[in-house]
């Protein structure tokens, strides 16, 4: 692996551990609630007609619902004070209907609900999961794994948990609370005018709290984020925690950061759970004021008792919206913050391709022309050097040096994945900047040391090499590869489902698929990055027969550690600093007695290079 990776992968656990320098996904400032809740809102307009359904079911069933108070209090005083036992029946039976209708208007809204919601969400993680595909190399490098799938996770999950549960809710509990304000004042207006009293108050304390809840549940949200990179990054790496005894200090840095996330969860909560306590208290000082102002008006003939016990039952109904906005602040403010930490990602400027999308000429030849490049993934700090190079078409170019040379970096620079600082890369003579990035990577084929197979089947993943491939044809892929022989030996052979990592297989078996994928891929230019380091040398051997296999009319670029085994190379460029300090041949650089030859005998006597 290489120096720039090896770099990155550890920057990127310190990262995720909350040790290093970097915190990613940080955010530093307060972000803007309503323009998340605008954004948020964009994903359900197009389902504004059946949005008017559902807030016709709510109109009905909060109708309905201001019904029920009215006709106990027409029952107490017309009925039950005059002893009408034999009509009350009637009455009765009303009451009963329209405790039916409201129950099953409130069914139909949440069931529209749910589907709209569940449809929005669908489309919302689509859109993030696809701006991922689209973002840079350099942004997965200074964000962890761990803290991305908190974004398509944890903080999708908030935003379900508020818009599938709680919008309708939002909705029916604002318009419960106008709606029983009116009736309220067509029924007494003095009455009414107590009820003037809780509302300021509630809202005015409701503000006052949001603004610290929603900071909570933000910071909540980021120790999620972070926590989840300590949990994929420790599952991931079990073999290596376990081999160098790090269990410890694994659950030790787990500890940490768990630490945080109860400290911020509770912060959150505590703000948040302060509402269920006042709305209890302010709905209990409602009722005391309406029984005391009800009783002196019903002394004075302003006021009946049925009049009053729908009044407290307004009360009662009036203060239950204000508990389910009290409960609904969790999630609301958990989704806030969860939309803007998804937006943030969907707003990340995507993958740079300027080019003119014109494909290469066919067939391409593969000629690589590196003319003056300089590169640094800190532009202050070059790691490629004025370098120029050239591979002329079907050779074999091998690139070595010492770790941190800039080998790979090369290999990123020819696949695009990062862009020159200066300078021009060119196949066949045209800039490489000059065609798409698609069409480009279509004609590199790379076999890395670290293969990255799917939990799929043997044959999806040598398929994944061309998607329109047969299975005749990933067969023979894998006959070429030398790998069809272990395949048919497999429990299920080519439909065999690999665990997550392909750790069923051994090292040299995934290599061989990869290779297998590789030749599937037909590409014109081969690159192998220490392709076969991390194998033993009699499998070595035989990733060698299937890479030469492949190698075969190609142009290729060989990283390789073990010098002995590019000694066909038609060129060998020495790497060190970012600078080519010798090429030639095999034999003409040991003859020259440079670097290189210092490089190669340093393996077998040894030597530190």
């Amino acid at each position: 692996m290489s120096e720039r990776t090896n770099s990155d992968n550890t920057a990127g656990i310190r990262a995720a551990m909350g040790r290093g320098p970097m915190r990613p996904g940080k955010i530093e400032k307060a972000g803007d609630p309503r323009r998340a809740l605008a954004r948020l809102a964009s994903y359900l307009r197009q389902y504004k007609y059946t949005l008017l359904l559902v807030l016709f079911f709510v109109l009905a069933y909060i109708s309905l619902g201001l019904l029920e108070p009215y006709l106990i209090g027409r029952a107490i005083d017309g009925y039950i004070s005059t002893k009408q036992v034999d009509t009350l029946w009637k009455l009765a039976l009303l009451l009963l209907t329209v405790y039916l209708f409201d129950n099953g208007f409130q069914a139909a809204s949440s069931w529209v609900m749910a589907r709209i919601s569940q449809d929005a969400l669908r489309r919302l993680r689509r859109d993030l999961f696809e701006h991922l595909q689209k973002l840079s190399i350099a942004y997965f490098d200074r964000h962890s794994a761990g803290e991305l799938m908190s974004r398509l996770t944890n903080d999708i999950d908030a935003i379900n948990q508020a818009v599938s549960q709680n919008v309708v809710s939002l909705v029916a509990s604002v318009l419960s609370l106008v709606g029983i304000v009116i009736a309220m004042f067509v029924l007494n207006m003095y009455l009414a005018l107590s009820a003037l009293l809780v509302i300021p108050i509630m809202f005015w304390f409701t503000n006052f709290i949001a603004r610290y809840t929603r900071r909570g549940f933000r910071d909540l949200q980021r120790e999620l984020g972070e926590i989840n990179g300590v949990m994929e990054e420790s599952i991931s790496g079990q073999r290596v925690v376990k081999a160098f005894r790090r269990s410890e200090s694994s659950i030790e840095r787990f500890r940490a950061i768990n630490q945080r996330v109860y400290k911020a969860g509770v912060n959150a909560n505590t703000y948040a759970l302060m509402l269920m306590p006042l709305t209890n208290v302010l709905g209990n000082f409602f009722v005391i004021v309406l029984v005391g102002l009800g009783g002196y008006l019903a002394l004075q003939g302003l006021a009946t008792i049925g009049m009053i016990a729908t009044f407290i039952a307004y009360a009662q109904n009036f203060i239950q919206p204000l508990r389910q906005l009290a409960n609904m602040y969790n999630a609301i403010q958990a989704a806030l913050a969860g939309a803007e930490r998804v937006f943030e990602v969907i707003d990340m400027p995507a993958e740079i391709d300027a080019a003119s999308n014109s494909p290469l000429p066919v067939p391409v030849k593969g000629a690589v022309h590196f003319a003056d490049v300089s590169f640094g993934y800190n532009p202050e700090q070059l790691i490629i050097k004025n370098m120029s190079l050239e591979a002329k078409a079907g050779q074999t170019i091998a690139l070595v040096g010492p770790t941190g040379a800039g080998k790979t970096t090369i290999i990123n620079l020819l696949t695009r994945f990062y862009e020159i600082n200066s300078g021009s890369i060119n196949i066949d003579g045209r800039d490489i900047r000059d065609i798409s990035k698609d069409d480009l990577r279509q004609k590199l084929g790379i076999v890395l040391q670290d293969t990255f197979l799917f939990a799929d089947t043997v044959m999806e993943n040598i398929r994944y090499g061309r998607l329109n491939a047969t299975d005749e044809e990933c067969i023979e892929a894998a006959k070429l590869a030398d790998a069809d022989h272990f395949i048919q030996q497999m429990p299920h052979g080519y439909h065999t489902k690999l665990s997550e990592r392909a750790s069923n297989l051994s090292a040299g078996q995934r290599q061989l698929l990869s290779i297998a994928r590789a030749i599937l891929a037909n590409p014109s230019v081969l690159i192998l990055d220490e392709a076969t380091s991390s194998v033993d040398t009699r499998t070595e051997a035989r990733i060698q027969k299937s890479l030469l296999r492949l190698m075969q009319g190609r142009t290729s670029f060989v990283i390789a550690h073990r010098l002995s085994t590019i000694r066909d190379a038609d060129n060998i460029i020495v790497i060190k600093d970012g600078e080519i300090v010798e090429q030639g041949t095999h034999q003409q650089l040991l003859d020259a007695k440079g670097f290189f030859h210092h490089l190669y005998m340093s393996q077998f006597k040894g030597l530190a290079i």
